[in-house]
């Protein structure tokens, strides 16, 4: 089913969105913004590990994405590879290097057709351009388990067109019902829910969160800090979200889930061993978390409560920032509210089969804020231009069909439900197309090639358990 935990993740620091605009494949979601498409989630994998295993597959071991850069002349197709991993059993180095070709070869296309004849000094004129620091960026990473349920990662790169370098490190601890996480950047890449980037100078995260159970209660909580005024990657006219402005914030979230099968066909031992004239073989599914046709309703609601602390004034950062622009709102320093989800799932087929045996389809409604959708309901003219992106509901289907054996094509896409922002009726927020190749040996892993129309943005991963 799609992904209900978004509604609690959305609040919070920390939750990935794959992305090519850096080399580690992800950014940030601004916290407290409508829910992502479940389709741009960042992979469990991290970049590295996927390169790692990706390059298996592509010539040289090249892996081709899509991003617009900084300096346009770049070009946004660029080739990652993976350089160097040495590694121990409790240790691992990782560098990827990118390249961005369009600038190389349009400086050499001029270079040759400046000239009526191929001389020496031609060519080396031309081989200079080799030399542009702009067309090259570099990553490296390490991690280090520090015992079998505490791990430390530490990763920092440097894009080429860019001034500076990208830090990040995360620590990460398990407890028998519990997760621990530590997480700071300087500076850290948040994506808001227009596909704007948004660059802090430094974001330090501290959070607790609870495992998966039985019951459906998950709870979280956290501490979160950030520094520095937040900067547009790209020139543009929109306000900087007030959650991404400095200040010092706890945060405690809780929801509950539930979901039930309407029905459901149960996997048995005939649909594993297949009898032919040569005897019996296995065919399990490419993916263990579609082998059962059936259709489900589901469900999750809960709960938010924030507390900023220190003085906060739009007007006054600007003032020191420059004419940059912010939210019209104050952020208020205490705030609670409630959100929830609901979504219907329907699978045809157990995705075991050459052709045709797997079609699937989630449809899940999205209530971001159940305090700014009262509002609208019931006192429209009183919502404030901070509310106006939660106050809607929000309609996520993903369909999904079996092109030829392990290839699944996908599509992810988001309506608006709101008839008085400028557009008739509802329409589309946000869209994802996907192509992917299910790996049967890790039960539930794939090579999936999206592309996003809205960010003009494309990439190939490895992603695992992503349900």
């Amino acid at each position: 089913m799609a992904n209900l935990k978004s509604a609690i993740d959305s609040a919070f620091w920390d939750q990935s969105i794959s992305t090519p605009q850096t080399l580690e494949g992800s950014a940030k979601s601004v916290p407290g913004e409508p829910f992502p498409l479940d389709g741009v989630r960042a992979s469990k994998a991290l970049r590295i590990q996927q390169l790692s295993l990706l390059r298996n597959g592509f010539p040289l071991g090249i892996i081709p994405s899509l991003s617009p850069p900084s300096q346009k002349e770049l070009g946004s197709f660029s080739l990652q590879s993976l350089l160097l991993r040495p590694s121990t059993p409790n240790w691992w180095l990782g560098i990827i290097g990118q390249f961005r070709p369009k600038k190389l070869i349009s400086a050499i296309k001029t270079e040759l057709q400046s000239t009526d004849e191929l001389e020496l000094s031609v060519f080396r004129d031309a081989a200079k351009h080799f030399l542009d620091k702009s067309l090259y960026s570099i990553a490296l990473a390490t991690q280090l388990s520090l015992s079998p349920s505490s791990s430390l990662l530490w990763s920092t790169e440097r894009q080429g067109e860019k001034k500076g370098y990208r830090n990040k490190f995360k620590l990460y601890h398990q407890l028998p019902d519990h997760d621990i996480t530590l997480d700071a950047a300087w500076p850290e890449l948040f994506m808001d829910h227009k596909g704007k980037y948004w660059e802090i100078p430094e974001s330090i995260s501290l959070d607790m969160s609870s495992l998966p159970s039985d019951s459906g209660l998950l709870y979280r909580f956290g501490i979160h800090k950030s520094s520095g005024h937040p900067q547009a990657s790209n020139p543009l006219d929109d306000e900087a979200p007030s959650a991404l402005m400095p200040g010092l914030c706890a945060k405690a979230a809780f929801s509950y889930e539930k979901s039930k099968d309407i029905w459901r066909q149960k996997e048995t031992k005939a649909d594993v061993f297949v009898k032919t004239e040569k005897g019996s073989f296995w065919r399990p599914s490419y993916d263990v978390r579609l082998k059962e046709p059936h259709a489900a309703i589901s469900g999750i609601i809960g709960g938010t409560c924030a507390v900023w602390f220190g003085k906060y004034s739009t007007s006054a950062v600007s003032q020191r920032e420059g004419n940059i622009p912010t939210s019209n709102n104050n952020r208020s320093p205490l705030n609670a509210d409630l959100l929830g989800s609901i979504c219907y799932t329907f699978q045809h087929g157990q995705f075991r089969k050459l052709y045709g045996d797997l079609t699937r389809v989630d449809a899940r409604l999205d209530i971001c804020s159940l305090s700014s959708f009262a509002k609208r309901v019931f006192k429209s003219s009183s919502v404030g231009t901070a509310d106006n992106s939660l106050s809607s509901p929000r309609l996520n289907l993903i369909f999904q069909q079996q092109v030829a054996g392990p290839i699944v094509f996908r599509v992810d896409s988001k309506f608006l439900l709101d008839s008085r922002s400028g557009k008739r009726g509802p329409h589309i927020e946000d869209l994802i197309y996907s192509l992917s190749y299910s790996l049967r040996l890790l039960r539930s892993g794939k090579v999936v090639a999206w592309y996003s129309p809205k960010r003009k943005e494309g990439m190939i991963e490895l992603r695992l358990f992503e349900f």
